[in-house]
């Protein structure tokens, strides 16, 4: 079974995480196919991109314990960037790495029975990302998710701006097409001149900077140029370097 689905309607994606018997956690794979997929959506002709949960129970129970994820490589505009608008569907549990998912996605519908909760405190643990959230909702709020461990319900985000449509139980991807079939009315150009700025303008949080240095690192380090210039000062000659 893949754990991440692909569902074309018409230049409509849906990218579905599909382990509704694990309430959709995010495992080592998912987090890996997430980002696949939402590369081959940039790259394609598609339109609009969904981000959903297969079943109602949950969006995501977020990181999978028995098999931790680098969970960056499914966060948008850290393990992938698009000019194309994507929309995050939720129902049910948004746990933990699941906040962080729908928060960075420009558009939120949720069923209300959404409920947003971030329990790393509880747990020990966090990979720091979710201090964004202080730039997507009120700062209060935020440090209520974070410091208490508070579940926020889908009317809860709806009221302070941090959800954009509230959808009946079972609604979020009904709710989402119908938002997506009104952006593939818009122009794509500007929809994308307008995301990019908006992206210049929102605060960048220090473990999306972290992740920004490491990978533009890792590129040079995975670099034919760099073997190249290996090989060079071993055989004392001067490298023939490429850009690669």
């Amino acid at each position: 079974m893949d754990v991440v689905t692909v569902e074309h309607r018409g230049p409509i994606s849906i990218i579905r995480i599909n382990r509704p018997d694990r309430l959709n956690a995010i495992s080592a794979a998912v987090a890996v196919a997430l980002q696949q997929a939402f590369q081959a959506f940039d790259a394609s002709d598609q339109r609009v991109a969904i981000l959903s949960g297969a079943g109602d129970r949950a969006f995501t129970a977020g990181a999978d314990v028995s098999d931790l994820p680098e969970l960056w490589r499914a966060v948008p505009g850290v393990g992938f960037t698009t000019d194309k608008p994507v929309i995050a569907a939720t129902s049910g549990w948004c746990v933990g790495g699941g906040v962080v998912l729908a928060m960075m996605c420009d558009l939120l519908v949720s069923a209300d029975t959404t409920i947003f909760y971030y329990p790393e405190a509880k747990l020990g643990t966090t990979g720091g990302m979710i201090s964004t959230l202080v730039t997507r909702m009120p700062h209060h709020l935020a440090m209520e998710m974070m410091l208490l461990g508070s579940k926020i319900s889908a009317q809860r985000a709806y009221d302070v701006g941090f959800v954009n449509r509230i959808a009946p139980p079972g609604g979020h991807e009904a709710a989402a097409l119908e938002m997506a079939a009104t952006l593939l009315d818009q122009a794509p150009l500007v929809i994308g001149t307008l995301k990019r700025l908006a992206g210049e303008i929102m605060p960048v949080g220090p473990v999306e900077r972290l992740v920004a240095t490491s990978r533009a690192i890792a590129r040079v380090r995975e670099s034919e140029d760099m073997q190249e210039g290996i090989r060079a000062h071993k055989e004392k000659r001067a490298p023939r370097f490429q850009g690669r």
